[in-house]
């Protein structure tokens, strides 16, 4: 069953636990997103953008979700279907499962998914999200969704969730209704990107 693959491959990154923290991405979005801020930005302001910072993304990501310095735990889901992010450094999903990394907000552990061929992307993305969410031991729960597309579904699948969960999500524009905090994804994506907020003012 895809869903106790699921349910294994993220519990066993923790002692069969989760930890309280939890990213959970939707990668093949997220990275579509990239390029077109690389592709907007670049003519905007005139100048060549590189790859996403992988880790520096996260941390904003983090941050946006209300963690803060310390030494926290966080385990990152990416859900994917393709072999890796063309707009991320480092990209590759086979080389980035199992993987983690410390920064001032504490260790990241990454564990890549990939959809399979009994499922989409979306539903996995909505199963996997109240797996981890009515997960006993999480907290913190931070959802990058495809939320242009499924932020219906998001929001119905999260609404009897316990109200003491600290519960966000990050989409390019603000969505409609919903019980838990939202933030813009596009600033974390601008953070990991290099592009400073000065160049957006300045004259060209």
């Amino acid at each position: 069953m895809v869903l106790f693959s699921l349910i294994r491959t993220f519990a066993g990154m923790n002692n069969d636990k989760w930890s309280k923290n939890v990213i959970l991405v939707d990668a093949d979005y997220v990275d579509k997103v990239a390029f077109d801020l690389i592709v907007n930005f670049e003519r905007m302001i005139g100048r060549r953008i590189p790859q996403a910072d992988m880790a520096k993304w996260l941390e904003c990501v983090a941050l946006d979700g209300g963690l803060r310095e310390g030494s926290n735990e966080t385990q990152v889901v990416l859900l994917h279907s393709k072999n890796k992010m063309e707009n991320f450094l480092p990209s590759v999903f086979d080389e980035l499962d199992g993987k983690a990394f410390n920064g001032q907000l504490g260790e990241f552990l990454i564990s890549c998914v990939p959809v399979e061929e009994l499922t989409t992307m979306d539903d996995l993305f909505i199963d996997s999200m109240q797996i981890i969410a009515n997960a006993a031991e999480v907290s913190r729960l931070i959802i990058v969704p495809n939320a242009e597309h499924i932020y219906n579904k998001v929001r119905e699948g999260l609404k009897d969730t316990d109200p003491d969960k600290h519960i966000t999500i990050l989409s390019m524009q603000p969505m409609q209704g919903g019980q838990f905090r939202q933030e813009i994804l596009g600033y974390s994506l601008m953070a990991a990107l290099g592009i400073r907020s000065a160049e957006l003012t300045t004259d060209n």
